[in-house]
């Protein structure tokens, strides 16, 4: 149980410092070039032996064609990581998450659906605050700051994130959206 604890408390140590040098501005970006696709895929692959172990099922539904933004692509990385990462913990087994990746209007959009226990209409607005938990009852999984920096990253992309969901038992979607790199 002890190393269960140290590990979960040296996460949630990263998360804030990675945090507070987010909101300082301090955080040091090394822009480039991604193709969206790609990285979400990869993330994907990445992530798909833990939705196994929980019983989810996994789909990617990814353009062929490239679908280029400027962008840090650590971070993003870690962004798509934590999404889908929430959608496979919170989705029971038997349940689906599925990940779309599409252009639209000079934006890529990437989509995080699930299957999940959804979210109730008066924790959307919180659901991006740091250590808000939606659910008491989940205190002791996860560091409550997934989210925070996945808004973070998403706005010093000068991108938009939200969620969405129609209640509790009914899944969340949770959607990010990116200026497409000039000239792709």
């Amino acid at each position: 149980h002890i190393s269960v604890e140290v590990d979960r408390l040296a996460s949630m140590t990263a998360e804030l410092l990675d945090l507070a040098a987010a909101e300082s501005g301090r955080r040091v970006s090394q822009f480039e070039l991604v193709d969206f696709c790609d990285l979400v895929r990869q993330s994907v692959d990445r992530l798909r032996p833990q939705a196994e172990r929980g019983g989810v099922s996994l789909a990617v539904d990814a353009a062929s064609t490239p679908i280029v933004v400027n962008a840090d692509p650590v971070q993003i990385d870690r962004m798509v990581i934590n999404l889908l990462h929430n959608a496979i913990k919170f989705t029971p087994p038997g349940g689906h998450v599925g990940v779309s990746v599409q252009a639209e209007n000079g934006e890529v959009l990437v989509r995080v659906q699930d299957t999940g226990q959804g979210v109730a209409p008066e924790d959307l607005p919180r659901i991006f605050e740091r250590f808000y938990k939606a659910d008491p009852s989940r205190s002791g999984e996860g560091t409550g700051l997934g989210l925070a920096i996945a808004k973070h990253t998403v706005l010093q992309h000068g991108g938009r994130i939200w969620a969405e969901s129609e209640g509790l038992g009914h899944g969340s979607l949770f959607a990010v959206a990116f200026r497409i790199a000039n000239g792709s």
